[in-house]
């Protein structure tokens, strides 16, 4: 059996994509500024109320500051999944600061009283989400690169 292998033209360059650091270390930087400047350490301020909308059923809907966040945060997570579908040497960078950001997380919601609310800790999970997404996708993808080598 003949294996066929792919040579690039001379001065060919892979395509690669554009680095992009975590998305998830916005809502992070923005929990911090809010929690620390504008609620002074109290974790409890994530659930002041931030409007609410009278429903059909008579039933008021409370949306709070942490309902905000955490709505903000699942599109950045969205948005780095489809990143974490990228194949490459910058894409496993941006898996390592990934991990990097869930660690930062992780010290920063054991010891800090700050960050001791339901909302820092629905960041943390989203983090650790993408960190476990992106890794299962490269290895996925690295073995269906092995798998079509082999026949």
């Amino acid at each position: 059996m003949v294996d066929h292998i792919y040579v690039p033209p001379a001065g060919a360059r892979p395509k690669r994509g554009p680095f992009i650091p975590p998305l998830l270390v916005i809502p992070f930087i923005i929990y911090n500024v809010v929690a620390f400047l504008f609620l002074g350490g109290n974790p409890a301020g994530w659930n002041n109320t931030i409007f609410t909308i009278a429903m059909v059923s008579g039933t008021p809907w409370v949306v709070s500051l942490g309902d905000l966040m955490i709505l903000g945060s699942l599109v950045l997570l969205f948005l780095e999944l489809l990143k974490s579908t990228r194949i490459g040497t910058v894409s496993i960078v941006e898996h390592m600061l990934s991990m990097g950001l869930f660690v930062l997380l992780l010290v920063e919601f054991l010891l800090v009283g700050a960050a001791s609310s339901t909302v820092f800790f629905i960041l943390l999970i989203m983090a650790l989400i993408d960190v476990v997404a992106g890794f299962t996708m490269s290895i996925t993808s690295a073995t269906r690169d092995m798998s079509m080598g082999g026949h």
